[in-house]
């Protein structure tokens, strides 16, 4: 069963600056499709949906219209999330110009890295609530702690399709169910929220994690959302600092083999090609 991995970045700091890469030295070098195609080769990955690596400001079109011309050449790649600032006054002309590249699919704002407040602003919802007419999600990425803002957001912005990211950033390493467990659990009760399983290797043990490690996270996803409305994501190459893609990809297999052959289906391609358009 093929796979459409709805989290691949793509990146190059002495082409496009992305300077928080520079305190993470085994990431701070040039991950390019080359590399990637070569970490897939041996799975079973069919196309791909590129998400923005939180590059340095004013980079956010640069990115995509690089992504867009790579996008062309090579049809791996299926689908963009593109890097915006719905909190700046600008983001209007900024989306003008963003919806002329076809590959685009949604936007992310990583929200970790600014203050709470960002997302809470009033400007920053108006803003987001201009996808639906452009048929473009939202990526939500957030720490753990910052799951009541994630819920505020989606709440705010009923009209609006969002993707969580990485389950919500749990410490899987210091195994810390609560209240991720509980956060998850009212998140899912939101119809246009769906949750990405992806980056949980990066929040466990990067020595000794096992599949087991990895289970009541992801079966505790699955049990709140159900099987139409997660998506795979491999997170490559944020993944190789506790694993590689093919471990990443056969843990997942694995931790699914219970499930029906529909509902392995719909987690592993079917959901990403609805929600992304891939």
């Amino acid at each position: 069963m093929y796979l459409v991995d709805t989290h691949q970045h793509l990146w190059n700091p002495r082409q496009i600056p992305c300077s928080w890469c520079a305190g993470i030295p085994a990431l701070n070098r040039s991950f390019d499709l080359t590399d990637y195609r070569s970490a897939s080769a041996a799975t079973p990955i069919a196309k791909s949906v590129f998400v923005e690596c939180n590059v340095d400001d004013p980079h956010q079109l640069a990115e995509a219209e690089l992504i867009q011309r790579i996008a062309e050449q090579h049809p791996l790649i299926a689908g963009m999330v593109a890097s915006g600032r719905p909190e700046n006054p600008g983001f209007p002309a900024y989306l003008e110009k963003l919806v002329t590249l076809t590959k685009l699919r949604g936007l992310r704002r990583v929200l970790h890295v600014v203050p709470d407040a960002v997302s809470r602003q009033p400007l920053f919802r108006e803003n987001l609530q201009r996808l639906p007419a452009c048929n473009l999600t939202f990526d939500i990425c957030v720490l753990a702690r910052q799951l009541p803002l994630a819920r505020e957001l989606v709440n705010a912005c009923p009209n609006v399709t969002f993707i969580l990211d990485h389950c919500g950033v749990p410490d899987v390493k210091g195994r810390v169910f609560d209240p991720w467990r509980e956060e998850i659990r009212a998140l899912a009760e939101r119809p246009n929220l769906n949750c990405k399983i992806s980056g949980l290797v990066a929040y466990a043990d990067p020595a000794n994690w096992t599949t087991a490690d990895l289970r009541p996270w992801i079966e505790h996803v699955i049990e709140c959302f159900g099987w139409d409305r997660i998506v795979w994501g491999g997170d490559w190459p944020v993944c190789t600092l506790s694993s590689t893609l093919g471990r990443w990809v056969a843990a997942t297999h694995e931790l699914t083999t219970a499930a029906t052959k529909e509902e392995r289906a719909k987690f592993f391609h079917l959901n990403a090609e609805r929600i992304y358009r891939v």
